[in-house]
């Protein structure tokens, strides 16, 4: 165990004073903002098991930085900068996403590509900014509605898509008699 700052005795071979409250157990104020990202981080890796399970490129790991991410910079303007805005670092962490899923949304001639990818992005941001500023309750229950119905369409959109598709080539096929 380490020695506490009241103690100030040997550290690591070396006789340096240790900060004030060195070596002392956290309060839960002092690990709030450790769990405020934690719980981003969960919440990310809940929508981004959804995302992999569906085999989309940006899975896991890729929600699990973004929400993380987010909690961070929040975190940060918060107890970093006490007394100043922080409604500008979430603004700036929804500018910084709007990049990043924009670079997932692809044109090809069959239509647009990623704009799901490219929302779970976003969404897993704003979880992340929530969580980071103590929402817990409204991040958790945003994440498993979301996520809930991302599972639950998954079916019908299937069925649509396949149905549009059907009648898309039926059309096509009556143009080329």
């Amino acid at each position: 165990m380490l020695p506490t700052a009241e103690e100030n005795g040997q550290w690591a071979g070396l006789d340096l004073p240790l900060p004030e409250g060195f070596g002392m157990p956290l309060s839960l104020s002092e690990l709030e903002p450790g769990l405020r990202i934690a719980l981003a981080l969960l919440l990310g890796a809940i929508v981004g098991f959804e995302r992999e399970r569906a085999a989309r490129p940006a899975g896991l790991r890729t929600h699990m930085m973004v929400a993380a991410g987010a909690a961070i910079f929040t975190v940060a303007g918060v107890y970093g900068f006490p007394g100043s805005d922080s409604s500008r670092i979430a603004a700036q962490v929804v500018t910084g996403i709007g990049f990043l899923g924009a670079g997932t949304i692809l044109r090809t001639e069959s239509g647009v590509r990623g704009l799901t990818t490219a929302a779970g992005i976003w969404f897993v941001a704003a979880v992340g900014v929530m969580a980071g500023a103590g929402l817990y309750l409204l991040s958790l229950l945003s994440t498993l509605v979301v996520v809930g119905l991302m599972t639950l369409l998954r079916g019908p959109e299937k069925a649509i898509e396949q149905r549009y598709a059907r009648r898309a080539s039926e059309e096509q096929a009556d143009e080329q008699d």
